[in-house]
């Protein structure tokens, strides 16, 4: 016979929301290792003395990491998930009948104390003690690399960057980037004017990198530990190749400021392997550079290229394939000579006497008198980057720093961040941070699990 369902009839009940929440969930390990003491100390010196009582910091906190950790990107939808979700509830230490803020309250405190205060850099770092205390982080190499998302920025209603300005009655977001006009991440990364720019979000760059239709990004920079993929530090940057080689150093030496890491290597792909950034880490950091150095002195028309010339660092001079010296210079001159050219570079000449009688003047130097070889000024930085490119120690970190690409691949398919919604570089930088705050944790819970009781073991 069909089963009806009675009415209950008990007038009281006993729950508990700990015995509703599996114990295999990802917020029983997160919460396990989420140490959120520091917030009301941090936050303390930006509430005021009188005045209602404000919504509990730690309570945003917590509703926050939730939003990330489970790619709720909307605050009003996550306001509503926390009241009707138990496991939400028990995370956010609400029980049944606590009351969750409204979702305005995210946008005041976060254009307000929050960053006034950094208190998400502070929860990030806290986060990445936590993995260090766990035995998550080597130290042994680093990965850096940078990942485009999209602006919550209108392509159709872009104006031409040469023609664009700031009104009197500036949004928010227009504000924002020009205080940052002096910020090597953002206005001072480069001194070219944008094609296009965004009225709604300025800060936000044009690109085509991804060899698609064109359109508004900022740059996400993450710099990993190798052994475990752990998150040590996140910079949001304009999404051009200057501003993210500029956040790699910032990243780097800041870890070693904040944390006394230092690796031996760094691993990257060839756009930090500039000559710049090659003797910045072999000069004056110290550390090997497992990046593919970045240089267009390669020919296709068949000439020589510069490889095939041979360094002689104890003579100063290059060995032509013909056996012939090219030198900065053939003669003393009265008045000594840098030599150093305008790009940052010494300029290596053969002698034509040597060039016209020579067999391969063809394969040389055939529409010129003789035959001219540019060496940087941070060459030596290059070289050394060229022979730890033939090393096995190099494939190795090579596939290790897949393990970057991978976060990026998780941050925008899991945690459903292909796109901003929040405008101006503090946005950037906001979500950025509470990204990888997310995906620190939930490397801990994955690696670092809770262990049940020895009793329940042996039964």
């Amino acid at each position: 016979m069909m089963g009806c369902q009675a009415a209950p009839a008990q007038l009281f009940y006993e729950f508990s929301l700990d015995d509703h929440v599996p114990a295999d969930h990802l917020l029983r390990g997160i919460d396990r290792h989420l140490d959120l003491e520091g917030v009301r100390a941090q936050l303390k010196p930006f509430y005021s003395i009188t005045g209602r009582p404000s919504v509990d910091p730690e309570l945003m906190m917590r509703m926050l990491i939730i939003g990330y950790c489970m790619g709720i990107r909307s605050e009003r939808r996550l306001c509503e998930e926390v009241h009707l979700n138990l496991a939400y509830r028990w995370f956010c230490r609400l029980g049944l009948d606590g009351k969750v803020p409204d979702h305005s309250s995210f946008s005041k405190n976060r254009h307000g104390r929050f960053r006034q205060s950094d208190i998400l850099r502070h929860m990030f770092e806290t986060v990445v003690e936590r993995c260090l205390a766990q035995g998550l982080v080597g130290a042994e190499g680093f990965a850096v690399d940078a990942s485009l998302i999209a602006a919550d920025a209108n392509k159709q209603r872009s104006v031409p960057g040469a023609e664009w300005e700031a009104k009197d009655e500036a949004s928010r977001s227009v504000r924002e980037y020009l205080s940052v006009l002096d910020d090597a991440a953002f206005g001072a990364a480069s001194p070219v004017t944008p094609k296009f720019i965004s009225p709604s979000d300025p800060a936000a760059q044009w690109t085509g990198a991804h060899k698609g239709h064109a359109f508004f990004a900022y740059a996400t920079n993450y710099l990993i530990d190798t052994e475990h993929g752990v998150i040590l530090d996140v910079e949001a940057t304009r999404a051009i190749r200057q501003a993210e080689v500029g956040a790699s150093r910032t990243m780097i030496q800041r870890t070693e400021d904040r944390f006394g890491l230092k690796p031996e290597y760094v691993v990257a792909d060839s756009a930090y392997g500039s000559a710049d950034n090659l003797a910045w880490l072999v000069k004056e950091k110290k550390i090997a550079p497992h990046i593919p150095v970045f240089d267009k002195s390669q020919r296709t028309d068949g000439t020589f290229s510069r490889s095939d010339f041979t360094w002689e660092a104890e003579n100063d001079r290059y060995i032509c394939p013909a056996g012939k010296e090219l030198k900065q210079f053939h003669r003393t001159y009265e008045t000594p000579r840098s030599g150093i050219t305008a790009e940052g570079t010494r300029l290596y000449r053969a002698r034509k006497g040597d060039c016209d009688a020579c067999e391969l003047k063809q394969r040389c130097c055939p529409k010129m008198p003789m035959r001219k070889v540019p060496r940087d000024l941070n060459e030596d930085a290059r070289d050394v980057a060229r022979a730890i490119a033939t090393t096995p120690e190099y494939e190795q970190s090579r596939h290790r720093r897949k393990k970057v690409e991978m976060l990026f691949a998780h941050l925008k398919r899991i945690l459903r961040m292909a796109g901003r919604r929040r405008r101006g570089p503090w946005g950037a930088r906001d979500e950025f941070l509470l990204a990888a705050t997310a995906q620190n944790l939930r490397r801990l819970a994955k690696l670092r699990p809770i262990r049940p009781p020895q009793g329940d073991v042996a039964a």
